[in-house]
């Protein structure tokens, strides 16, 4: 038998185990249509929807001068495309600029999240402080998870879990199939996995992002309000938005039914960009309250050391700018960006990141707007 049909052979069998780990080797990574692989759960739009309104005239953003690295006319359009771009919006002042579509992508097509479903499971929390369902942000874990005492989570409160700074045991690395966020985003027992999550350090002390926290703020809503994470979401958010088509959120199982709350919430981009203007203007959508605004300002406050990767303040699943710009991201390039001195939100989703400083190339579009 030849070496390509034995492991072509042996990853059959072990995807047939039904195992965390075949799922990895058989995918092998996060791509933008995992949207396709794993079972959902429908969240329904309104019954009325509310469109955005669109610019009367052809808006042509061009692209910045430092982002054109070779000797050729270049256009923000190519550039886009050139670098892995799927879908692309920019709304100034709730109308809708620039809308573009590539690589066989259009308005309609189901777009994966990835990590910007944290800032959604950040909002949500946020409800659930007005509606009296949760006290505040410094309840403990284990109030909701009393599962978790004797684990090191007695100290650990929401406020620790939303700014990344727990103190939890867990590896956020996406190349070892065998580790946490393996297990976490192929496996098929997530509760089980978040359950069994254990601290190292005392919480508070040190930031660090790991996407175990927002699993474990979604069980805590769960179990708060009674409700499962998609239908809590449709009916606090989604609808009251005015999305204009359904979404779903990734489920780990057909059996187990738990949402993937740190990663998988699948839906169009103009939806997306929806959610980024009810944070534009401070929770509201029209003359309604859906995120309440003290949330909103308190979600964006810088308070405290953390910082991303990049060097981005990170605060309750947001980035946050010192110049008060802020940001939902995903792996793979997924952005929703707001720049509240110009009332503009920029989206921008893709098949990778492309190589690009995205913030940065916002933050020049938007000085050319």
């Amino acid at each position: 038998m030849q070496r390509p049909t034995l492991l072509l052979l042996i990853s059959l069998l072990i995807l047939t185990s039904s195992c965390h780990v075949a799922r990895y080797v058989w995918w092998n990574y996060a791509d933008i249509h995992d949207t396709e692989k794993f079972p959902v759960v429908p969240i329904d739009k309104p019954a009325v929807s509310k469109s955005l309104t669109h610019s009367i005239s052809d808006i042509k953003i061009p692209l910045p001068t430092s982002f054109i690295k070779e000797e050729r006319e270049i256009s923000l359009e190519t550039y886009l495309q050139e670098h892995k771009t799927v879908a692309f919006l920019v709304i100034r002042n709730d109308t809708l600029l620039y809308e573009k579509y590539f690589g066989g992508f259009t308005r309609e097509s189901v777009l994966p999240s990835f990590s910007v479903a944290k800032s959604f499971v950040s909002a949500l929390v946020g409800i659930a402080i007005r509606e009296g369902k949760i006290k505040s942000v410094d309840q403990p874990v284990t109030d909701f998870i009393p599962e978790l005492s004797d684990q090191g989570f007695k100290a650990v409160t929401l406020k620790d879990l939303l700014e990344m700074r727990s103190g939890i045991k867990f590896n956020e690395g996406y190349s070892n199939p065998f580790g946490e966020m393996g297990k976490f985003y192929y496996g098929l027992d997530l509760k089980k996995y978040t359950l069994a999550l254990k601290t190292q350090i005392p919480p508070g002390d040190v930031y660090n992002y790991q996407s175990a926290n927002t699993q474990l703020l979604a069980i805590a809503l769960e179990r708060a309000t009674g409700m499962k994470l998609p239908a809590y979401m449709g009916e606090k958010i989604w609808r009251p938005m005015g999305s204009e088509y359904p979404a779903s959120w990734s489920v780990d199982s057909k059996r187990n039914n738990e949402s993937k709350a740190f990663c998988c919430i699948n839906a169009r981009a103009v939806d997306f960009a929806k959610f980024g203007q009810l944070y534009l203007h401070h929770g509201m959508a029209g003359q309604d309250t859906v995120v309440p605004p003290g949330w909103v300002s308190e979600s964006l406050k810088i308070s405290n050391n953390s910082r991303d990767s990049q060097g981005y303040p990170y605060t309750y699943h947001w980035r946050v700018l010192n110049s008060g710009d802020f940001f939902a991201k995903g792996i793979l390039g997924q952005y929703i960006y707001v720049c509240p001195a110009k009332k503009i939100v920029i989206v921008r989703f893709g098949k990778k990141s492309g190589g690009v400083a995205w913030g940065k190339l916002f933050r020049e579009l938007i000085r050319s707007l």
